[in-house]
């Protein structure tokens, strides 16, 4: 009996070692992106993206154009 639970025990071990090799497996095939070609992408965008927030570098910007401008419309609640 001591045999048994013996062998039943390393089945499960190697039950999750293969198992943990699998999941390692999946992660391997994760497409990734170097942090160079990250890094390129983020300053194309920032020099691309006008910022509201960022005026100095933009210049001023429409109230239409601008997503945190006070909005005209007259209502009856404000959130505060």
């Amino acid at each position: 009996m001591n045999a048994r639970r013996t062998q039943n025990l390393s089945e499960a071990k190697l039950n999750r070692l293969l198992e943990y090799n699998q999941r390692l497996r999946e992660l391997l095939d994760i497409p990734r992106t170097t942090v160079s070609e990250a890094s390129t992408r983020l300053i194309d965008h920032c020099k691309n993206t006008r910022d509201p927030m960022v005026p100095s570098v933009w210049g001023p910007i429409d109230k239409k154009d601008d997503p945190f401008a006070p909005t005209s419309g007259s209502g009856c609640c404000s959130v505060m």
